[in-house]
């Protein structure tokens, strides 16, 4: 078992592709999150013992250990190391669990761990020419997807693109595009609820964005990617990507930027300066999964988690699943058991109404289940996500 604790956690706004946070460089987008989680924690900065950060495209700004970039360019002490974790969409996550487990070892008392993506900004690549005076360059987008993929992994699981392994679990599962839809469609509405009711208040740290040339700037506050009028009508009337196939514009989720960062310590460094948790983490786990239905992943990393926490899937309050489409988490539910509405799954909307910039979900779902948890007086949570390639991810949370 884990035994970290989570004292404080910030986001930015998850903004559009090509919306107000495209020009803001990555390492610009965490950095304000990490001063700020310092400044206002009550905790000593001086006991920071490293960042470790998320972000799963590392092509372009982002390259060359984007944590450490991140944290001198944002003014932390260059005493304070950084590494940067890629698991593709559980980067952040990823992050967050490799600081739990030094807590748990007593590596250090204090951490800062996340992630961020800024998808707009994504470069194209170029590879090399295999031969001198060659007129055939590969190019790639980095933004989404594989690239360069090795010619033995298609061969042997295919050349499987991310919606596509949607709908793979969707007949696997037999989950139809309405099933897919009405999804989707409670996801946009139980945001719009969490929105109005102030739920996010405290989570969205907002964003000044530089524009013109004469030091004005745009404050971003606000999500961009939700759409309040994807009522199921609007969502049936959206063509399928593939032939056959359910998964939509609509009922996937986005292209985005983003941030979300969480502050974690030891239970001894909170109460020498009276600093209270918002949570404890009490396991992880990360599996393996045929490539081609990634999206299962959460249905058996969240089953070892919870064996691995020594408890039950009937004792969790809360359930947050990413959702990277709407037929890969009502796979994951069929998996486990679970009705499609159920109350305790992702209740202030998930990944199709916010967005899902790659390396930030992770950290972004850890963080709203510490605050569903602290607000409705909840004890257990879980936490996963899919995984490109083939992988799932979880963590267990319990309320402090």
């Amino acid at each position: 078992m884990l035994d970290a604790y989570i004292y404080s956690g910030l986001r930015t706004p998850f903004g559009r592709h090509g919306g107000s946070l495209a020009s803001v460089r990555p390492d610009d987008l965490v950095g304000p999150l990490l001063v700020r989680l310092l400044e206002t924690s009550g905790l000593p900065a001086e006991a920071l013992e490293e960042v470790i950060l998320g972000c799963t495209n590392q092509a372009g700004e982002d390259s060359r250990n984007l944590a450490r970039n991140a944290l001198l360019s944002a003014g932390l002490p260059w005493r304070v190391p950084g590494q940067t974790v890629n698991r593709l969409c559980a980067s952040g996550l990823s992050a967050v669990i490799d600081a739990a487990r030094a807590i748990t070892c007593g590596e250090g008392r204090l951490y800062l761990a996340g992630g961020v993506e800024s998808m707009s900004r994504a470069p194209f690549i170029m590879a090399k020419a295999e031969s001198a005076y060659s007129r055939t360059l590969d190019v790639a987008d980095s933004t989404i997807g594989a690239r360069f993929a090795n010619p033995r992994l298609v061969e042997r699981y295919g050349n499987h693109s991310m919606p596509e392994t949607g709908d793979n679990l969707a007949r696997r599962f037999a989950i139809s595009r309405e099933d897919a839809d009405r999804f989707a469609a409670a996801s946009q509405a139980r945001y719009q609820a969490a929105l109005l009711a102030g739920v996010l208040d405290d989570e969205i740290m907002a964003v000044e964005v530089p524009v013109g040339r004469k030091g004005q700037s745009l404050t971003v506050c606000d999500d961009e990617h939700p759409r309040p009028r994807s009522d199921l009508a609007a969502l049936s009337r959206l063509p399928t990507l593939f032939a056959e196939g359910v998964v939509t514009a609509g009922n996937a989720s986005g292209i985005n930027d983003g941030a979300a960062v969480l502050l974690l310590g030891s239970r001894e460094i909170g109460m020498e300066h009276g600093v209270a948790p918002m949570a404890r983490i009490l396991s992880s786990a990360s599996v393996g999964v045929e490539p081609q239905f990634m999206g299962i992943g959460p249905h058996r990393a969240i089953l070892l988690a919870l064996q691995r926490a020594r408890i039950g899937l009937e004792q969790l309050d809360l359930i947050e699943i990413n959702e990277a489409f709407a037929p890969q988490v009502l796979a994951c539910l069929k998996a486990l058991n679970l009705d499609f509405d159920d109350p305790r799954v992702n209740p202030n909307g998930g990944a199709i109404a916010i967005g899902h910039p790659l390396g930030a979900s992770g950290a972004r779902l850890v963080l709203s289940a510490c605050r569903t948890l602290q607000r409705n007086n909840q004890r257990y949570a879980v936490v996963s996500l899919c995984v490109g390639v083939g992988q799932g991810v979880a963590m267990v949370i319990e309320r402090a």
